[in-house]
């Protein structure tokens, strides 16, 4: 199956940049050109697309292959630029080399073409990869730094690493003065065996999630924190060193405290809360209540046995005219 490759061909003949995709498309690759013989056409095709491959002749008409080397320069571009030509010395193709250059190639030994472009492509490749890693490895360092969680490194022992201004926000320490130093200092005296269990954890491969604990602020004021512990491994495989993410809980611990409390304070409320109900036996005459004991009662005394209501007594219109009526107002016609 072919390789596409995308090729830029600095050459005034077409027959003989026509001759190099052969020699390319012999090799296995599919190769996508454009050839240009100025200056200017080599600027437009840089900005127009991202070659994988520069041929270039030495001598041009109106151009050559070291202007066009210093123009890729100047673009800032990482591309093989290889020079083919078979107007020039040895000598020459050092200073090109010296210059910039991948490599050399004469006109009169194109067979070494092949090999050549392989060479290259492949180192291309390898940069391209590390290029993207360090910028993968520059994103998530950023990501990190700027994350309002406490991220934190350690060795399997508990030696911190690593430090994020999240963990110097949340914990009070500055990153130098906790790198190098024992994890247990965030541990209160009744928390240290925890590391132990952290560590057996990391050790075989276990992860940690929403583990909810405490820990301690360098001005010596316990907080809650939830913290999710993962192991790290080396590029073999090997599990080196462990990451904690942690994040303040303290203000949502202190809400469901009082949640709790609320809760508590309603059930019990609601346990002294006594309420009437059912059939309630009463003297048509003097309205006395009979009681579970089978004795009559006063109605104010069974309701302020059987509930939570308080009385206040006073004297309604009617018994004012029959027990007063000197002080009762009068009916109105």
């Amino acid at each position: 199956m072919s390789i596409p490759i995308r090729v830029l061909v600095v050459e005034d003949n077409e027959d003989a940049t026509l001759l190099l995709i052969h020699q390319l498309r012999a090799g296995g690759y599919e190769p996508v050109f454009d050839r240009v013989e100025a200056a200017d056409a080599l600027r437009a095709a840089l900005e127009r697309m991202n070659w994988d491959l520069i041929l270039s002749d030495f001598s041009l008409p109106q151009f050559s292959g070291a202007a066009a080397l210093a123009i890729c320069q100047e673009k800032g571009v990482d591309i093989p630029f290889i020079v083919v030509s078979g107007r020039i010395g040895e000598e020459v193709a050092v200073e090109m080399m010296k210059a910039g250059a991948h490599d050399f190639v004469s006109k009169d030994n194109l067979p070494r073409l092949l090999p050549t472009v392989n060479r290259e492509l492949r180192a291309l490749h390898e940069r391209r990869g590390r290029t993207r890693a360090e910028s993968m490895m520059a994103h998530l360092a950023s990501v990190v730094e700027s994350c309002d969680d406490a991220i934190i490194s350690q060795t399997l022992d508990g030696v911190i690493l690593s430090w994020n201004s999240g963990a110097e926000w949340i914990y009070g320490y500055p990153a130098e003065e906790m790198i190098g130093r024992s994890i247990t200092v965030l541990y209160p005296t009744d928390r240290l065996r925890e590391l132990d269990e952290i560590s057996w954890k990391i050790k075989h491969g276990e992860r940690m999630v929403r583990f909810e604990t405490v820990r301690l602020r360098k001005d010596g004021k316990a907080m809650d924190v939830a913290l999710t512990i993962s192991p790290v491994k080396d590029t073999a495989g090997r599990i080196v060193s462990a990451s904690v993410v942690g994040r303040d809980i303290t203000q949502r611990k202190q809400a469901e405290t009082e949640r709790l409390k609320l809760i508590q304070e309603l059930t019990d409320a609601l346990a002294r809360v006594k309420t009437l109900r059912g059939l309630l036996p009463i003297c048509a005459s003097c309205k006395k209540i009979r009681n579970d004991g089978g004795y009559w009662e006063q109605v104010e005394t069974y309701i302020k046995n059987h509930s939570n209501a308080e009385f206040t007594h006073g004297i309604c219109p009617d018994c004012m005219r029959r027990l007063y009526p000197d002080f009762a107002k009068p009916q109105p016609v």
